[in-house]
């Protein structure tokens, strides 16, 4: 659920509300019961927290790499054995 700023016309005063998109903005100021209006906000970039991102993860690699690694020789696929077929003799 996003995260909504407000601003009071009366008082001034900002405060935010978690609320679901859905949801019809807050008319009224949370402090002094005032008109309230939805600011637009800028929004926040993608964030990762805690241990284990590195920013090599998601770098694109260089042109080289992908052409060295496309004419890299392909591992041998089992094949099937070989049946000869021998005529029968009567």
């Amino acid at each position: 659920m996003p995260t909504y700023e407000y601003r009071c016309l009366k008082c001034r005063r900002k405060f935010e509300r978690l609320q679901r998109i859905t949801e019809p903005p807050l008319g009224r100021c949370v402090f002094c019961k005032g008109k309230a209006e939805r600011l637009i906000s800028a929004g926040v970039g993608l964030i990762f927290k805690g241990s284990g991102f590195y920013s090599t993860d998601y770098k694109k690699k260089p042109k080289d790499a992908v052409k060295s690694v496309a004419s890299e020789p392909k591992a041998a696929s089992p094949k099937e054995p070989k049946t000869e077929s021998t005529p029968k003799k009567n």
